[in-house]
């Protein structure tokens, strides 16, 4: 039996990000997959934290957004299509923000 494959594997930049309450949380605009030696934009500690279990960038959507980004562990599964889909396993207040 073949191991399954992360759902942050099936994510794309350009798919649409919608939050556990079906409400749309913005666009996905970069991809790291667990272990990357790439750091978001938030505060130590979380910072590592995205960076081991890998993470989206999302393009916030709505008044006074920002962008913010979801570990890898709040990624339910992805539908592509296009654009896609990205469906989260958390709501979007649980996102972590990204600094200025």
């Amino acid at each position: 039996m073949q191991p399954q494959a992360l759902p942050i594997a099936t994510v794309n930049v350009g798919m649409t990000v919608v939050d556990s309450d079906d409400q749309q949380a913005g666009v996905v605009s970069a991809v790291q997959m667990p272990g990357t030696d790439v750091r978001p934009d938030v505060v130590a500690g979380v910072a590592e934290e995205l960076m081991g279990s890998g993470y989206i960038r999302v393009d916030g959507t709505g008044f006074l957004s920002n962008d913010t980004y979801a570990g890898g562990d709040q990624i339910r599964d992805s539908v592509e299509g296009e654009p896609g889909v990205v469906n989260l396993n958390v709501t979007r207040d649980r996102l972590h923000r990204a600094s200025a």
